[in-house]
């Protein structure tokens, strides 16, 4: 999400204080008592919004469903289930979720503002630029993902795009909508198989099979995640969504040495086993990571500014 610019409904900065520019006749002016500015994002169910909230004065993000799922009482439920998780979990790398309404028939999550792409955009951008940063964006991902488990929740859908990263790498983990809570072990025999849900290409195999929500299941994405920021692609691809789901049950994944040579065999080997098929051979919780991932040397040669080559 960024802000500013000189398009029509945007927020403008000016001598200390903010005003608001006119809002595109195309878009509704309000929504509940927040006044919506324009469209920063659009995902497959979902527009995000910057928004000005007139009773607390400041500016947040506003997300609303698309028309064709205004009525669809499941992406309600998730609207209503990511404001529920977002508002108990609190911490600086959290987004926090501030309230979930209905106005006039539209659901809608407000939100805490949040200025930055995400890592998505980073990673199109080209991993040789983003090489540099790689050190503290993994180990801010990771705190942020930690505190999320530690507080009792598995994400469920840890992928790039949830991730929000500033040009001065301050750093946000976003879109709970799928998160469960932590299940303990005594419960595993007698908890009934859950319905597949999360982001393909970043699934780990137990949540392919529908087990019980465990944090090594976002250990292993968050491992495709580091593949992709150091390769450029996650580990696996498929012609299919079986393919796909079948190659993170059943392959090995493609050497990341041989995808990026600056990458040193040790690091490499970490990221195997982030997305060992085992969880037990997966580091056992992101705080484990991070002492490991501290311990070793990620590049053989470090990485410089793209300016200062």
């Amino acid at each position: 999400m960024r802000s500013g610019g000189e398009e029509a409904g945007r927020l403008f900065y000016k001598k200390g204080s903010f005003e608001i520019g006119p809002v595109p006749r195309t878009s509704p002016s309000y929504i509940g008592s927040y006044r919506l500015l324009n469209i920063v994002h659009t995902g497959q169910n979902c527009h995000i919004w910057q928004a000005y909230d007139d009773q607390q004065q400041r500016i947040v993000g506003i997300k609303t469903l698309l028309d064709r799922f205004q009525k669809d009482r499941e992406q309600i439920n998730l609207l209503r289930w990511e404001y529920i998780v977002g508002h108990m979990v609190r911490d600086p790398r959290i987004i926090e979720v501030y309230s979930f309404d209905i106005d006039r028939g539209t659901a809608y999550v407000s939100m805490e503002w949040f200025s930055a792409p995400n890592l998505k955009n980073w990673i199109n951008e080209g991993v040789e630029k983003l090489a540099y940063r790689l050190p503290t964006i993994i180990e801010k991902a990771a705190d942020a993902l930690g505190h999320f488990h530690q507080a009792g929740w598995v994400h469920r859908d840890v992928k790039p795009d949830n991730f929000l990263v500033t040009e001065e790498l301050e750093l946000k983990l976003i879109d709970f909508a799928l998160a469960r809570r932590r299940r303990k072990k005594i419960l595993r025999l007698i908890t009934p198989r859950m319905k597949v849900q999360g982001t393909r290409s970043y699934m780990s195999p137990e949540q392919i099979r529908g087990e019980p929500p465990e944090i090594h299941a976002d250990i292993y994405s968050f491992g495709c995640v580091m593949h992709e920021l150091l390769a450029g692609r996650p580990p696996f691809t498929g012609v299919s969504s079986n393919d796909l789901l079948n190659k993170h049950l059943h392959s090995t994944p493609p050497s990341l040495e041989a995808l990026n040579q600056n990458v040193t065999p040790e690091f490499a080997q970490l990221v195997r086993r982030l997305i060992a098929k085992n969880p037990a051979d997966r580091p056992q919780s992101m705080g484990d990571f991070i002492g490991d991932f501290r311990a070793t040397r990620m590049f053989k040669v470090p990485p410089k500014p793209p300016q200062e080559k």
